[in-house]
C-alpha cells in the first residue's frame, strides 16, 4: 500500500455527491411516497434488505413460500439486531421497534399494500420473470417493482409486466444490512420519478446509490469479470494462487480473488455432481473444498479462520495446467497486478462509452463502496488517471490483452477519465 494519491480524498467525497445526480432528471422532480415496502424472499439477501428499511423507520411486509423459511429469516434478523445491540451500536428499544415494523407472511397478496416491492429470490431469469408476472397482478397502481439481481437483464424482467416504467434493479451487496453500495439499475423504460424516488430513498436507508444502465453484471460485477479471468489465467501459467491474492492485498484490497472465492463459497453455482469434473472449481468441490464453511477451499483454515496454502490445491491446479498444455513459468507481482487491474480499467472505459455509467467517478464510487477498492487510490479510474492512461494501454498491449477504444483515444490525446 502506498501514500494516498494527491486529491484522492477530495475526489472520493465529490464523486459520492455527484453520483446522486442523474443528468436528465430535474432536481425538483416530484418523488413518489414510500410508506410501506414489500420484500419477496427471507433468505440472507431478503432479510438484510428488509433490515435497512426497518432501521430507517419504514414498515416492511416480507413474503416467503414456506413457514420454515419465513421463521428462519425472521429469527436471523432478530439475532442480527441483538448482536448490534450487544456491540453498543443500537439501543435495545430501537431494535425492538424495528422488529415491530415487520409483517412476515406467506400471503403473496399482502404485497398489495406496498409502495415499493423488492424481489430477492434465486438468481434465475425464469424464476424472476415468474415472480414479476405475479407481482404485476397484485401490486397496486403506481407501486415501484425492483429486482435485487446481480447480473440479469432488467428490461427482460420489466417486459413481463404491464408497467415497465415502474420496474428497475436495486442491486444490494452482501451483507445487505451492512454494505453501503446500492447499484440502482435503470431500465430503458424506467420512469424518471420512479428512479429519483429510489435514489432519494437509498440515501434515507444509509446507502451510497449509483445509477447503472442495463448490461450483464452492471458496473461492479462486469468489471470484476475480466479480473477473475486473469486470476485464473495466471495460476494456469504458473503463478502461485496465494501470490495472486498477495498482490492485491499489498495494493490495499481487503482480500484477493481466491480468498474471496473461499469466503463466498467455492460451491456457489456448482452442479453438485462429484464425478463431473470440467473446471478447477468442479475439482475442488468434488473433494469437499467448498471454502471457509468446510474449513478448506483454495486455502486450509484453522478454527480462527486463519488461512494457509494447500498442497492438495496446488497439485489440482498443476493437473489442470498440464491438461490445458500450459507451459509453467515464474510470474512476478508486477505482472500479476497489471494483469488483474489494467483489464478492469479497460472494461470501465467500455462501460463509459456504452453509457452504462454516467461518469468515471461513478465507477470509482461503485468500487470503493462495494468491492473494497483501496481508498488511497481514489478508485480505479482515478488511479488510472494518476499512473497515466498510456501506462495502462502499454501494459495491456504487453500482456496481449484488449484495449477499449475510449481508453486508447484518451491515452493518445493525453486526456484523463476524471
Amino acid at each position: 500500500m502506498s501514500d494516498p494519491i494527491p486529491g484522492a480524498k477530495e475526489h472520493i467525497d465529490a464523486a459520492r455527491k455527484l453520483a446522486a445526480t442523474i443528468d436528465d432528471i430535474p432536481a425538483d422532480t416530484q418523488l413518489l411516497p414510500i410508506n410501506r415496502v414489500g420484500v419477496i424472499g427471507a433468505g440472507t439477501m431478503g432479510g438484510g434488505i428488509t433490515m435497512n428499511f426497518l432501521t430507517a423507520g419504514i414498515p416492511v411486509t416480507i413474503v416467503e413460500m414456506t413457514q420454515e423459511a419465513l421463521d428462519r429469516g425472521v429469527a436471523t434478523m432478530r439475532k442480527n439486531y441483538e448482536n448490534t445491540v450487544k456491540r453498543g451500536k443500537m439501543e435495545a428499544a430501537d431494535a425492538e421497534a424495528a422488529m415491530g415494523r415487520l409483517t412476515p407472511t406467506l400471503d403473496f397478496n399482502a404485497l398489495a399494500e406496498a409502495d415499493l416491492v423488492i424481489e430477492a429470490v434465486y438468481e434465475s431469469m425464469d424464476v424472476k420473470k415468474d415472480v414479476f408476472g405475479r407481482l404485476d397482478k397484485v401490486a397496486k397502481a403506481g407501486a415501484i417493482l425492483a429486482s435485487n439481481t446481480s447480473y440479469l437483464d432488467i428490461d427482460a424482467i420489466a417486459a413481463v409486466t404491464s408497467r415497465p416504467e415502474s420496474v428497475m434493479g436495486m442491486h444490494f451487496f452482501s451483507p445487505a444490512n451492512v454494505m453501503k453500495l446500492l447499484e440502482v439499475v435503470r431500465g430503458k423504460a424506467t420512469g424518471k420519478a420512479q428512479l429519483a424516488t429510489v435514489m432519494a430513498l437509498s440515501v434515507k436507508i444509509g446507502k451510497v446509490p449509483v445509477v447503472s444502465g442495463v448490461c450483464h453484471g452492471f458496473i461492479g460485477n462486469r468489471m470484476l469479470s475480466p479480473r477473475q479471468a486473469q486470476a485464473h489465467a495466471l495460476i494456469m501459467e504458473g503463478a502461485n494462487y496465494w501470490d495472486v491474492d498477495e498482490a492485491l492485498l499489498e495494493f490495499g484490497f481487503p482480500m484477493g480473488p481466491w480468498q474471496m472465492a473461499d469466503l463466498a463459497g467455492v460451491d456457489i453455482g456448482w452442479h453438485r455432481d462429484p464425478n463431473r469434473i470440467e473446471t478447477l472449481r468442479d475439482a475442488l468441490c468434488a473433494v469437499g473444498r467448498w471454502g471457509q464453511k468446510t474449513k478448506k477451499g483454495f486455502y486450509d483454515y484453522d478454527d480462527n479462520r486463519q488461512r494457509t496454502p494447500s498442497d492438495e490445491v496446488k497439485a489440482i491446479i498443476a493437473q489442470f495446467a498440464a491438461k490445458e498444455g500450459k507451459p509453467q513459468r515464474e510470474i512476478g507481482k508486477d505482472e500479476i497486478r497489471e494483469r488483474l487491474l489494467y483489464p478492469m480499467i479497460s472494461e470501465g472505459a467500455l462501460i463509459l462509452e456504452e453509457g452504462i455509467s454516467q461518469r468515471a467517478s461513478d465507477i470509482d464510487t461503485v468500487w470503493l463502496n462495494g468491492y473494497g477498492w483501496p481508498a488511497w487510490t481514489g478508485g480505479p479510474m482515478f488511479w488510472a488517471d494518476h499512473i497515466g492512461l498510456d501506462t495502462v494501454v502499454a501494459g495491456l498491449k504487453k500482456h496481449g490483452l484488449p484495449v477499449a477504444p475510449l481508453l486508447e483515444r484518451k491515452a493518445a490525446a493525453g486526456e484523463k477519465f476524471n
